[in-house]
């Protein structure tokens, strides 16, 4: 059998022996009883498109829930959010249990990689990089666990975030962390400038999140409407590239990255939907016609010592924005 000790994997134990499931090719493996899936599993009890591994730009791994009928498993407790895996743990999908392998390398590990001639360098650079940060998150989530059935709940959340993953895909980012009830994303702009075109790529995200999350207080009978909020922060920030070559692992630090976190949570004083900071609003202000878009707002954000200036707005106005460019 051949083993990925050093690899991170999935262990399947059955009658025949132990499988191993390589997690290297990409960063998204779907787990399910459809011929589509990375890893089909022949289980009446699981759903066709039960669940989804991720692999985000840190390394870490995270385990989603797609809806499924029966539900996904972490060492005995259901999963109804996105949670981080850890060496060890015990998945569990309809009567089928795998175990996650992420081990870490030793030193002893290391020193034998390093004499190996396949052994690719690993990058170690930090630069300074123009960037844009949204942040998107579920309002009142605690109270709509409380309210929600878990069955529900996990099918509708594990919806919403497998939505946000694709949407944000679509729009040239990804999903850079799941925080609890909420997602950050990045655009990396390569230029000095942010362009008219990845500015709509932001907006159109944003509009899609909002999209889909009204069609699934369509699909749901809910104690309440399913509601998202929004921060977006332009900005320099210093980009640590700390991955291998064939998996390059970026992370984005620094102010610019915190106030897109402060600027959502702001949206919920001043009762809008979308906070911008000023340089990004700056950027879209290129866009040409926008009156009445976005109003000039001063919040005391946590942490800082003076008022920000954030211009903010309702995904309706923006909805009706975006249709006018075509």
């Amino acid at each position: 059998m051949v083993t990925f000790a050093n690899t991170p994997h999935l262990l399947l134990r059955t009658d025949s022996g132990d499988r191993q499931i390589p997690l290297v090719e990409g960063s998204c493996w779907t787990i399910g009883r459809s011929e589509d899936n990375n890893l089909v599993l022949c289980d009446r009890w699981i759903s066709r498109n039960h669940a989804m591994l991720q692999c985000m730009e840190s390394g870490e791994f995270y385990l989603i829930d797609l809806g499924s009928r029966n539900g996904s498993f972490l060492n005995g407790r259901r999963v109804s959010i996105p949670v981080v895996l850890q060496h060890g743990d015990r998945l569990t999908f309809g009567q089928t249990e795998v175990e996650f392998r992420a081990p870490s390398e030793s030193p002893d590990d290391l020193s034998e990689d390093l004499d190996s001639q396949d052994f690719t360098v690993t990058a170690a650079l930090h630069v300074r990089r123009l960037i844009s940060v949204m942040v998107v998150d579920i309002r009142n989530f605690t109270v709509l666990t409380r309210q929600l059935d878990e069955k529900i709940l996990s099918e509708l959340i594990g919806t919403w975030f497998r939505c946000a993953g694709n949407i944000i895909r679509e729009e040239g980012s990804w999903v850079d962390k799941y925080i609890g009830d909420a997602v950050m994303a990045v655009w990396f702009h390569s230029t000095q400038e942010v362009s008219d075109k990845e500015v709509l790529h932001i907006f159109r995200a944003l509009n899609n999140l909002q999209r889909v999350t009204e069609e699934l207080n369509q699909r749901y009978t809910l104690p309440f409407p399913l509601r998202i909020g929004a921060g977006v922060n332009t900005g320099y920030a210093m980009v640590g590239n700390t991955g291998t070559g064939d998996r390059p692992d970026y992370t984005a630090l620094g102010d610019t990255v915190n106030a897109a976190f402060r600027l959502e949570s702001a949206t919920k004083e001043i009762g809008l939907d979308i906070a911008l900071g000023e340089k990004t609003y700056q950027h879209f202000s290129a866009l040409g016609e926008h009156a009445g878009l976005f109003d000039r707002h001063a919040v005391q954000l946590k942490g800082y010592d003076t008022p920000t200036v954030t211009y903010a707005s309702s995904f309706a106005a923006l909805d009706a924005f975006l249709k006018g460019q075509g």
